[in-house]
């Protein structure tokens, strides 16, 4: 059930609250912090990372000769990603956001598959593979425990509302 019986595509606060939480926009909002055209992050203009969004993480495998239709048998589209290169790991943030009991309850519960599918993707470039939730705060709610617990156990993570920038093992900027 959605509220005001507006489709999933459509509705308007999961965008707001993924728009909301936006990685590049947070992280060049962050003293020391500048992300260029192409989406690189600097640290006090040293590269730390790189971000895509949804189709722009095939365009990174692209550039490193991965062809993921040899690997996997579907696109896998990411809400956001980061690739940390000084700790040479690729976060994948995937952004949930409920007001109503919905579809969203039984997405959680494949971040082991997808997991995997991004680790296979990503093996011959031997990087690490991180899964992260970045939910609501819906999901702090007692019927959700067993859940949650689920997603630890398979060795994904979850946060509400915002993720440490030490999660990533970003620098963390001092203050001004």
């Amino acid at each position: 059930m959605i509220a005001n019986g507006i489709g999933g595509s459509n509705t308007k606060t999961g965008l707001i609250f993924e728009g909301k939480v936006d990685l590049a926009t947070f992280l060049s909002r962050q003293n020391g912090y500048r992300i260029d055209s192409d989406r690189q992050v600097y640290y006090c203009d040293e590269l730390v990372a790189q971000i895509f969004k949804k189709n722009e993480f095939y365009k990174f495998l692209e550039k490193r000769q991965v062809d993921w239709k040899k690997i996997i048998s579907k696109r896998l589209l990411p809400d956001d990603s980061i690739y940390v290169i000084i700790n040479n790991t690729f976060f994948v943030i995937e952004c949930k956001f409920q007001q109503v009991a919905g579809s969203v309850d039984e997405k959680l519960q494949t971040c082991d598959f997808k997991k995997k599918q991004y680790q296979k993707l990503l093996s011959s470039l031997n990087m690490e593979v991180e899964y992260v939730y970045l939910l609501s705060n819906w999901f702090q709610k007692p019927e959700y425990r067993d859940v949650l617990d689920y997603i630890i156990s398979v060795n994904c993570r979850y946060y509400f509302e915002y993720i440490p920038l030490q999660v990533f093992g970003l620098p963390i900027p001092m203050d001004s």
